[in-house]
């Protein structure tokens, strides 16, 4: 590797084909945006699960520290005007619409929008990016239920097809790095050498991790770890290269949910800042990895929790940046978009991707990151058709 990381091309001028696909959908979360949404968004986000009211009040404190808002739908505001700029300024003519899987705008709607603004094959980016089921069968389920929807009030809507999982993509992975730096710098200078950094991404069970990826890849975290790892050892090595210091890191995991009975993935990253401070660690940096944008769960679970805990231990931390609108990543999408675009014209495009793991598929094959109770999904190859 060489003192820097391969940077991210700036693509195809005024000429570039974008064919067969004539809209970009970017699918998100959604989030509340006021203390009297914050109820009614998380019934959204457990529907079918039974979980009562009182249960959903005493979450929604979290949502209640930062006036009821959860600041993803103004962060998407921001990426979608980072892709529409970075578009134009390429020449793409490509429009970009938004929608979100629990609240406003809504993923059903922005679908019907675009049957009715006649666009016929869409490419969807997700804000998620890693293999598992939350993080990429889940979206095509809500895909495939939104164009049922669509199709029985009588609509022809889209073809749908996902970008691959984009979390080694050096338009991704840059940004990471520079924050990381930047959170070292920030650190006293009498820890930052000996600092250790905390690769921190959402908790899930361990069945979902095993089964995350293709058949293949399953067992033993699965795709959904071994793709964090991937990463986190590509960031620590560009640290290396700009610093000249290989910092001691570890993966660990937060925002875990549900029964303490059910196994999640583990270390909590309040847990692993007790452990550092026990074993003599001077300061650390968490490293958000996990994540596109400062959501609720940065926000709350690092920004709250972990440094309350890291206050409470007298251990020195900072937390470094997500991709968030950085216009690196904006860059990456439409590269992404152009690359997905020629093969799906039969071409065999260049795939930019960081690690050993090389770039992901294009198309989820048959059995990846199943659900629980099997259900239709969109832009795979177990559902052609939706």
């Amino acid at each position: 590797m060489s003192d820097e990381l391969p940077t991210t091309p700036s693509g195809p001028g005024p000429d570039c084909d974008h064919a067969p696909y004539d809209a970009l959908l970017l699918l998100s979360f959604g989030g509340p945006e006021g203390p009297d949404d914050v109820v009614p968004f998380l019934e959204n986000v457990t529907r079918g699960r039974g979980i009562p009211r009182e249960r959903l009040e005493e979450v929604g404190q979290h949502y209640y520290l930062f006036g009821g808002v959860s600041p993803i739908n103004a962060q998407n505001r921001e990426l979608l005007q980072a892709l529409r700029k970075d578009f134009a300024e390429h020449g793409l003519d490509l429009p970009v619409y938004w929608g979100n899987r629990n609240w406003a705008p809504y993923l059903t709607d922005t679908l019907r929008e675009m049957t009715r603004d006649g666009r016929r094959r869409i490419l969807v980016l997700a804000t998620s990016a890693y293999a598992s089921y939350s993080g990429c069968r889940q979206y095509r389920e809500n895909l495939a239920e939104s164009l049922a929807t669509l199709r029985a009030e009588g609509l022809h809507p889209p073809r749908v097809d996902k970008l691959r999982h984009y979390f080694n993509h050096p338009g991704f992975v840059e940004p990471v790095v520079d924050g990381v730096l930047a959170s070292l710098d920030a650190l006293p200078a009498e820890v930052r050498e000996r600092a250790h950094l905390a690769f921190t991404t959402h908790s899930i069970p361990d069945a979902a991790a095993d089964t995350s990826g293709p058949v293949e890849e399953h067992g033993d975290g699965g795709a959904y770890v071994a793709q964090h790892l991937d990463v986190a050892s590509v960031i620590v090595e560009a640290v290396r290269e700009r610093t000249g210091i290989r910092h001691p890191w570890k993966l660990v995991y937060q925002s875990r949910s549900g029964p303490p009975s059910v196994p999640w993935l583990e270390p909590d990253i309040c847990d692993h800042l007790e452990e550092l401070h026990g074993q003599g660690v001077p300061g650390a940096v968490m490293v958000p990895v996990g994540f596109v944008s400062d959501h609720m769960e940065v926000l709350y679970d690092l920004d709250t929790e972990a440094k309350d805990k890291a206050a409470e231990l007298g251990l020195p931390v900072t937390r470094s940046a997500t991709v968030g609108a950085d216009p690196r990543f904006a860059a990456a999408v439409r590269e992404l978009v152009l690359e997905r675009a020629e093969a799906e014209r039969g071409g065999r495009p260049a795939r930019c991707a960081l690690g050993a793991l090389g770039p992901s598929h294009d198309v989820c094959p048959v059995g990846c990151c199943p659900a629980r109770t099997p259900k239709p999904a969109a832009a795979g190859a177990d559902a052609p058709n939706l």
